[in-house]
């Protein structure tokens, strides 16, 4: 049983639940835009805001054709294919740079839950949609923090790595082993390097429990033919 329950009108169609679910569905894509917009991400505050809208309205139009058109039709059908047609939006959000670092996912994530949220505020599942949104949005702009603090506590790295020479490089991959930090896997990389003149290479390790990536990357900077050292 829901935890609130609000007046019958709410749920059927008319003015007032349509404009009710609607102006929802703009502020909730919007909240959630706005934190994708504040950190230069592609998808931003009016992406968000047109699919959560979008949705809202197939789910309505659903409910609509249900319950005055076609009696006993399938009230999630236009539902499933927003779904779907969010899934390709999304997609278009991600991209692999040249060293292999996949960005775009957590948007693209956003606008597929973007999407449910909207569906959720269409059929007028408000208890479900608002703590969705809710939810959505402190993963989306609070989360990160908790995320960072693991990733910079965490030994297994992965590494791109640019040298002048294939020389230099299995220099490096010695220097690394003789500081216990275990190799785990190196190739060269299939995207050319940023430097012209230089050969880029994929690394992943795992450092000992007294070592940190910063004081890696600070010791290796200026390594004998590095040119380029990040982490991916």
């Amino acid at each position: 049983m829901l935890a609130f329950q609000l007046p019958h009108y709410f749920y059927d169609v008319n003015i007032i639940s349509v404009a009710t679910r609607l102006l929802l569905a703009v502020v909730f894509g919007g909240i959630i835009g706005l934190e994708r917009g504040a950190n230069n991400h592609p998808a931003g505050f009016r992406t968000h805001i047109l699919v959560c809208v979008g949705a809202t309205l197939a789910m309505l139009t659903n409910q609509y054709i249900s319950q005055y058109l076609t009696p006993g039709a399938d009230p999630a059908r236009l539902g499933a294919q927003v779904i779907t047609g969010v899934g390709f939006l999304g997609v278009g959000t991600i991209f692999v740079t040249g060293k292999h670092k996949i960005k775009g996912l957590t948007t693209a994530a956003g606008l597929w839950a973007s999407s449910c949220l909207g569906l959720a505020l269409g059929i007028g599942f408000y208890s479900g949609a608002s703590i969705a949104g809710i939810l959505i949005f402190i993963s989306l702009a609070l989360l990160p923090k908790v995320e960072n603090y693991f990733y910079q506590n965490a030994r297994m790295i992965n590494l791109y790595v640019e040298m002048d020479s294939l020389q230099n490089f299995k220099d490096f991959v010695s220097k690394i082993k003789s500081m216990d930090i275990a190799v785990l896997e190196t190739h060269v990389s299939s995207s050319g390097p940023v430097a012209s003149s230089g050969m880029a290479f994929h690394l992943s390790i795992k450092l000992p429990k007294n070592l940190k990536f910063a004081e890696v990357s600070m010791m290796f900077n200026d390594f004998k033919g590095m040119l380029l050292l990040e982490e991916i």
